[in-house]
C-alpha cells in the first residue's frame, strides 16, 4: 500500500494536471512561437523564441522537470555541463544542419529521452547518459532557427541559455525536498508515467 499525505496528494495532484494539459496536444505545443522564415527574425522575436522554445515545448520542458525526480547527488554540479551541451547541440545543427526526411525521427528520438530519464530513475540507465539527451534537445531546439542572421541568432541561443539555466536552477534547489516529500514509491511512479509519456510522445509523432 502507498499511503498518501495532504501535501503529497496536492502536489502529484498538481503535476498530474500539468501532465495531463501537456499530452493534451504535444504537436501543437512542440514550437509555440511559430517562427517561420527564420531569416526574417529580429533580435527581440528570436531571445523570445529561445526563452518560450524549452519552457513551452512539452517535451523540452518534461525532460528538464524530470531531473527533479533522478536522484542527483549534487545537481548544482550539473547545470553548466547540461547548459553547455544544450547550447553545443544548438550550435551543431547550425553548422550540421538536420538532413531532409529525419525530422520526424529526431523528433521522435527527443520524445524517447523521457523514457531515458524514466530509465536513469530506476536505476537501470547510468546518470551521464542525460548528457547526449540534451544535447540532441539542444539540436532540434537550434534546427528551429537555422537560415536566421547572425543577431536573431545569436539573441536566440542567449535565449536558450537563460530558459535552460533557470529551470536547472530550480530544479537544483527544490529536487532534494521534492524526492524526500514523494519518497522511493512515488519516484518510480513518476519514472514510470514519464516513460509512458515518452513512448507516447513519439508514437504520436511517428504515426500522426
Amino acid at each position: 500500500m502507498i499511503s498518501l499525505s495532504p501535501k503529497r496528494t496536492a502536489f502529484l495532484g498538481v503535476s498530474l494536471v500539468l501532465l495531463t494539459m501537456a499530452i493534451a496536444g504535444p504537436a501543437q505545443a512542440h514550437h509555440p512561437f511559430a517562427m517561420g522564415d527564420s531569416s526574417e527574425l529580429n533580435a527581440f522575436q528570436g531571445l523570445l523564441s529561445g526563452i518560450g522554445h524549452p519552457l513551452l515545448g512539452p517535451d523540452h520542458f518534461l525532460f528538464m522537470a524530470a531531473l527533479l525526480f533522478l536522484g542527483l547527488s549534487k545537481p548544482k554540479e550539473w547545470i553548466l555541463p547540461l547548459v553547455a551541451l544544450g547550447l553545443l547541440g544548438s550550435g551543431l545543427s547550425q553548422v550540421i544542419p538536420i538532413p531532409a526526411g529525419l525530422e520526424t525521427a529526431g523528433e521522435a528520438l527527443v520524445s524517447l529521452s523521457l523514457a531515458v530519464e524514466g530509465c536513469v530513475a530506476l536505476n537501470l540507465l547510468p546518470t551521464r547518459i542525460l548528457f547526449p539527451c540534451i544535447t540532441l534537445h539542444g539540436y532540434l531546439l537550434g534546427a528551429a532557427i537555422t537560415g536566421a542572421e547572425p543577431t536573431p541568432l545569436i539573441a536566440y541561443f542567449t535565449g536558450l541559455a537563460i530558459a535552460q539555466t533557470s529551470m536547472l536552477l530550480v530544479v537544483s534547489l527544490i529536487s532534494e525536498r521534492f524526492v524526500k516529500m514523494i519518497g522511493i514509491s512515488w519516484t518510480k511512479i513518476l519514472a514510470g508515467i514519464w516513460m509512458g509519456i515518452g513512448f507516447a510522445f513519439a508514437w504520436s509523432v511517428v504515426i500522426p
